[in-house]
């Protein structure tokens, strides 16, 4: 039948490749002018260090990793860009250990800036990331991480850099990068890793000896029946509260029981948290 023919007609194919390539240029395109936009947004990007660096394929442990579609939304032909400013006097290690496991899940483009106003950065801050390597075009990444060294008051994120307000506190940010990782809790389980990350944020960081004294013998405790805090699986409350040891000094003139000193160790021994470490040396 004639109007069948002009399937198998090379023209027609060549047409339709040349328009494919069109659309797959103008995403890349669009992807381009979005990370513009986000730099021209964001005030607090103004001096680019280029830490650009490939994040690991995905392992096989990434069959645990959500859509990032269906909890970041859809647009399609842009980068979903995660957004923190940071003070480099108090650097968030538990951010800095997430960024390191969201890489073992997605593709991660990450990239370190310095505020104008921020002054003598330390090189090992500069390069949290690791070192520069050969970039992939944006649209090839799964998720964006900014990290901008920055004077403020408490660690800020933002995914959406012209929707939406901060979110504020290392912990609060800490609780929605994980959730990235597609974790099922129940209730229970839930409301104990909620605990303990407010623990470690009120009361370990910023409490009394007395308080602090009182969240070691908890958590000696908890560690006494699982190895880890919430049952035999990492989640954001180790990551959160290691993160708030080791920006203490360890206890001070508070003594750590033998249990917590057994899970710092085990902490320290997956390379996202000893990688981190590094960056108080």
């Amino acid at each position: 039948m004639p109007m069948y023919q002009g399937e198998s007609d090379p023209s027609l194919r060549a047409l339709e490749s040349r328009q494919d390539n069109i659309l797959k240029r103008l995403y890349e395109l669009k992807a381009a002018v979005d990370g513009l936009s986000k730099m021209i947004q964001t005030p607090d990007a103004d001096l680019d260090i280029s830490n650009i660096i490939r994040a690991q394929e995905p392992t096989a442990l990434s069959t645990s990793a959500l859509d990032l579609n269906s909890v970041l939304g859809k647009d399609y032909g842009a980068l979903k860009d995660i957004v923190i400013n940071a003070d480099p006097a108090s650097p968030p290690l538990s951010l800095l250990v997430l960024h390191q496991l969201l890489c073992d899940h997605y593709k991660v483009l990450s990239t370190v800036h310095v505020h104008s106003a921020v002054k003598n950065v330390p090189e090992n801050l500069l390069r949290c990331f690791g070192e520069q390597t050969k970039n992939q075009p944006r649209h090839e990444y799964q998720l964006g991480f900014t990290l901008i060294w920055k004077n403020v008051p408490k660690t800020q994120m933002k995914f959406s850099v012209q929707r939406m307000c901060p979110i504020e506190g290392e912990g609060n940010i800490a609780r929605f990068l994980f959730s990235l990782f597609g974790q099922k809790h129940n209730a229970v389980n839930l409301t104990l890793i909620d605990r303990w990350v407010d623990t470690a944020m009120f009361q370990l960081k910023e409490g009394s000896n007395k308080e602090k004294a009182a969240v070691f013998c908890s958590m000696n405790s908890a560690l006494g029946k699982s190895p880890w805090l919430v049952g035999n699986e990492l989640t954001v409350a180790d990551v959160v509260l290691w993160s708030v040891i080791q920006q203490l000094g360890g206890g001070g003139s508070v003594p750590i029981p033998a249990n917590v000193q057994k899970w710092l160790r085990a902490c320290e021994n997956l390379a996202p948290f000893s990688t981190a470490l590094t960056l108080l040396k």
